[in-house]
């Protein structure tokens, strides 16, 4: 009797609510939020600019501040015969705005466009080079205004805007060979940096890399869209494999000439970012060892008096070491002549330095048991640096405002959940983008001391269908791993619990170092897709394991040397405590990751094969000696050095000890984590003798998109779920 009371009264509570499809979360657009586009501070702090588009126009709109009031439609796609754009920047002066057209995406954050330059003044929209000599890339403005650089075919140019002639920086570029003013593959995935080239703040220079891959070894994929099948090639250092010869140069577009860095004399280094300090003509280069525990800032100045193509001499101003590994960051800002703001892990903690090469002293502005995990900038008006952190929880971030004179902090955001800040060029004001686990993003506008001005989008639409579908909230809570350390994971249970029987638990992991998957903040559309497998009768679970982030620089360097052992122990540990849950069945528990999750969900049901009945792994690493040598190496030094743990904990040798079901999935055109790395578990599994299902998707890369293909894919995952974990809960 009890039993038919709880099914009415979960029947009634579904009468009247829409239900959940992959085909309404991965092919509708039902629960996609509304999103700012483009936000950008104008020079002088006072307004912002963003894309809007009105019934099928694409627009750049001018606000204030203050109030938000909107001043001025910068340009509209209707200008020029339907003129459609991508991007755009707005020159500090604001005279002109480059446009990027037709935008081609190249790997994870390049890509190339036909760029447009339009003149404010004469409403005038002009090609920035001639369109028949192919598209550019990173494209930008020079701080003065009156130059535009880019990339093309691997060379450098730019156009002076007083007459749009174009002249070369470079002319040796060539593909698979010579990079200039860009960045190779391996540096643009590991390094997050694909410009690279730096104007100097009076607008006469330019900083910039080359790369020459001559050495590096090429990898090749096969394209299967046309009658012949072609191969696409590209440079792709493995581990323990060579990298590209990196040099920095300096040009000066006044007198036409190239100065040279030294960056010394091995050329096994790493150079992860270059900027221009607040001293005339001095170029700070960022040069880290091959290990990656040895950073050094090097300071370079150039005169006229320097002979032409001739190493600039430098000095190192501030140098950092670590046993284990030094995480590159984008958090340096050079305040005045002599101090720069910096962040680091050497007390244990991510925290903020004030660093003064001028006489080699640093004072450390934050502390305690918490990570900044991000610094947005300083104003010299205020003397307040103003920076995000998870200093309430891991799971959290929030706004702050640190008062350099006295290290006061100073709490900017109110709501609970993830804050992200957009801030005005003189930090007079910011636009705040909130979203918690169960609430979509919410755009406000505030001042400086985090008073609200206006709320620009709430999301109001979204939040309201949310409220038809009988959806249940994600449960923070922790689990004991087996040495007692308290793991963070979240739980998202069917929203009536029916406590007389058992229910499929699914763990969703990503588990690499540094990268967490339980956050109080809005996961787009996975957060629907588990609560479709909860409407399902599943239970869907996710668990921070040792490794991940914002807990300290123990916990996340515990992997060190030995990625996959902790992180699969924990996750293990894990799944034998919920198992011990009356609502969970101990006998269909399964594991999903994608990437490095999938890494870890082909350990875990292998390693963990006693514990885990099914995985899902889509586009994992199966041995680390295929993945990229700056990433890898990072956290597993090289396989020369290490290579014992890089087989201990590789799936692809652990495959005898398989038992449940096991689906793996990639995309063959994988520039990241390649389809060999699918290739090679196959023939491990085959050798074995061990049954298992497999499924490619052709020319598709590590995102694994386009048209319906995610539905497909998010079908497919449903249906194996669904077919080896619901069979004994029906």
């Amino acid at each position: 009797m009890k039993r038919l009371i709880i099914i009415f009264f979960l029947f009634c509570s579904l009468v009247n609510n829409a239900q959940l499809s992959n085909e309404l979360i991965w092919a509708s657009g039902t629960f996609y939020p509304k999103m700012i586009r483009g936000i950008n501070s104008t020079a002088d702090g006072l307004h912002y600019t963003s894309q809007k588009k009105v019934d099928g126009t694409k627009e750049i709109i001018k606000y204030t501040y203050t109030y938000n009031k909107k001043v001025a439609t910068l340009f509209s796609s209707s200008v020029k015969d339907n003129f459609n754009f991508d991007d755009y920047q707005l020159s500090s002066d604001e005279n002109w705005i480059l446009l990027a057209s037709e935008k081609e995406s190249i790997y994870r954050r390049s890509s190339k466009s036909f760029y447009y330059v339009y003149n404010l003044k004469t409403k005038e929209l002009k090609s920035l080079s001639d369109t028949s000599l192919g598209k550019q890339r990173l494209a930008e403005f020079s701080p003065d205004n009156s130059k535009i650089a880019f990339v093309r075919n691997n060379n450098l140019f730019y156009v002076t805007l007083s007459d749009f002639n174009e002249k070369p920086v470079t002319k040796d570029g060539k593909i698979n060979k010579i990079i200039n003013g860009a960045t190779d593959w391996v540096y643009e995935e590991e390094f997050s940096i694909h410009k690279g080239f730096e104007w100097s703040p009076d607008g006469k220079k330019l900083a910039y890399y080359v790369f020459d891959e001559t050495n590096v070894k090429e990898f090749q994929m096969k394209m299967y869209g046309t009658l012949y099948p072609t191969h696409y090639k590209f440079k792709y250092p493995k581990a323990g494999e060579d990298n590209s010869l990196i040099s920095i140069r300096i040009f000066d577009t006044q007198y036409d000439r190239h100065f040279v860095f030294d960056v010394g004399n091995n050329p096994d280094i790493y150079i992860p970012r270059i900027m221009w300090s607040k001293r005339r003509d001095e170029l700070i280069v960022f040069k880290m060892n091959r290990l990656q525990n040895k950073l050094e800032l090097l300071s370079g100045t150039f005169s006229m008096d320097t002979p032409n193509n001739i190493g600039i001499k430098t000095k190192p101003i501030y140098t950092e070491k670590c046993t284990t590994y030094i995480d590159i960051h984008d958090n340096t800002s050079f305040i005045n002549e002599n101090e720069f703001i910096w962040t680091s892990e050497k007390d244990g903690y991510n925290h903020i330095y004030l660093i003064n090469y001028a006489n080699g002293t640093e004072k450390q502005l934050t502390s305690g048991d918490w990570d900044v995990t991000e610094v947005y900038g300083y104003t010299s008006q205020s003397k307040k640096i103003f920076f995000q952190a998870a200093k309430s929880h891991p799971t959290k971030r929030e706004i702050y405002a640190l008062y350099t004179k006295n290290n006061k902090i100073e709490l900017l955001t109110e709501k609970s959940g993830t804050n992200e800040a957009n801030f005005s060029k003189t930090f007079n004001y910011f636009i705040n983008t909130h979203s918690s686990a169960d609430t979509p993003f919410e755009i406000t506008l505030h001042n400086q001391k985090g008073k609200l001005v206006k709320t620009l989008e709430k999301n109001q639409v979204l939040k309201n269908k949310l409220l038809e579908f009988n959806l249940t909230n994600k449960e923070f809570f922790t689990i004991p791993n087996e040495e007692g350390i308290l793991l963070n994971a979240w739980m998202i249970k069917p929203k009536l619990l029916d406590t007389l029987k058992k229910h499929p638990l699914l763990m969703f992991v990503y588990g690499g170092p540094g990268i967490n998957t339980v956050n109080d903040a809005w996961s787009w559309n996975n957060y629907f897709w588990f609560q479709y497998l909860a409407q399902n009768g599943f239970i869907v679970v996710s668990v921070d394991a040792r490794g991940t982030g914002y807990r300290g620089k123990d916990f996340k360097h515990a992997t060190y040397k030995q990625l996959g052992k902790y992180e699969t122990e924990d996750q293990i540990a894990a799944a034998k405590y919920l198992a011990n849950k009356p609502y969970i069945d101990e006998n269909n528990i399964g594991i999903f990751g994608w990437s490095y999750g999938g890494y870890m969900s082909s350990l875990c049901i292998t390693k963990g094969a006693d514990v885990f009945k099914s995985a899902i792994a889509v586009a994992p690493v199966t041995n680390w000696r295929y993945y990229d040598n700056i990433y890898t190496e990072r956290f597993m030094q090289k396989p020369q050095d290490n290579g014992e743990n890089y087989d201990i904990n590789s799936p692809i040798n652990h495959v005898e000890k398989l038992k449940g079901n096991y689906l793996l999935i990639h995309g063959t055109a994988d520039d990241n984590v390649h389809f060999q790395n699918a290739t090679e578990m196959v023939s491990a599994l085959v050798n074995k003798n061990k049954q298992f299902e497999f499924f490619a998707y052709p020319d598709k890369n590590h995102g694994i998109y386009g048209g319906f293909t995610r539905l497909h894919l998010y079908t497919k995952m449903t249906n194996f779920l669904m077919e080896t974990l619901m069979e004994d809960n029906e």
